[in-house]
């Protein structure tokens, strides 16, 4: 399969533009990478880069042909790992795109579960929003996502969609923590707010409900980091808003309060692969074991 380790020079080059970094990060001579560029430009008959004075830049052309490579990679892993299979090995990898509320605590707690019977599966984990999923999905750089708010679109399965709260979420000794009740929105306004940034889904579906509400809100703090934004919780005063999944997580510092407005938004959870893709044997065993976990939640 040299052909195919020669095509990884092209994919190389396309995801960092340059020959020298593509290089260094494939252990051989830029020369070597060149080269293979140029048999396959010719062998094409046409370019599949643009030399500019810094850096590569896929054409047109190039851009079919390094969805192609990616297609044939993606193909041989799901043999590769259906030969494993078949020897009885349970190998292979699984690539997963997240959001970002799922990586403290449902996330890591489904792969221990299913890797207490696939001992040997690795684990490839990105964070990114629906946005960023679904280009990973259409790249072949990921063989599924689990994010928030994917919407429907001809070439991407929605597998499993599971529907998920918005609630607001502060430290334990919080004013409004001690009532223990659902809250008003206005009631949180009264406060300094700290938010995730517009790209959650999260975030999303707040400003779309403050568009059609009487409350205003003013974000002190913005943060593309969850992990930052629950800090900022620390003074006591401030409130921030999360879906249920992530708001949930264990945490005795912080306390989640569901929103009582009527037609406060809720979200969905989407388990999504790209349409017409057969996906590595392990890689579709742990999407079945993924779409039990989520109808739980649902449940």
């Amino acid at each position: 399969m040299n052909h195919l380790r020669l095509l990884r020079y092209v994919d190389e080059v396309a995801r960092v533009g340059s020959i020298r970094q593509a290089a260094e990060r494939l252990h051989v001579a830029p020369s070597a990478v060149n080269r293979r560029i140029q048999d396959i430009e010719d062998e094409l008959g046409t370019p599949i880069f643009e030399r500019l004075p810094r850096g590569m830049r896929l054409t047109a052309a190039g851009e079919l042909f390094v969805r192609y490579i990616r297609g044939r990679a993606a193909d041989l892993e799901r043999v590769r790992s259906e030969i494993e299979e078949l020897q009885g090995m349970r190998r292979g990898s699984v690539r997963l795109v997240a959001s970002q509320a799922l990586a403290p605590r449902f996330l890591p707690g489904v792969i221990k579960d299913f890797r207490e019977t696939h001992p040997l599966v690795g684990f490839e984990v990105r964070i990114g929003d629906h946005v960023q999923a679904a280009a990973a999905l259409r790249s072949f750089e990921t063989d599924l996502a689990l994010v928030f708010n994917l919407a429907p679109e001809a070439d991407i399965d929605r597998t499993s969609v599971v529907e998920q709260r918005l609630m607001a979420i502060m430290h334990a000794k919080h004013p409004l923590a001690r009532t223990g009740n659902a809250l008003r929105l206005r009631d949180c306004a009264e406060y300094p707010v700290v938010l995730p940034n517009r790209d959650t889904g999260g975030r999303q579906l707040l400003e779309r409900f403050l568009a059609r509400s009487s409350t205003r809100m003013h974000a002190m703090v913005e943060s593309n980091s969850f992990e930052f934004l629950r800090g900022c919780l620390d003074d006591r005063k401030s409130i921030s808003f999360q879906m249920a999944i992530g708001a949930a997580a264990d945490d005795r510092d912080i306390v989640a309060r569901d929103i009582e407005d009527r037609g406060f938004p809720k979200g969905e959870m989407v388990l999504a692969s790209l349409r017409g893709r057969q996906l590595p044997v392990i890689a579709y065993a742990f999407t079945e074991f993924l779409k039990k976990r989520l109808a739980q939640l649902g449940g």
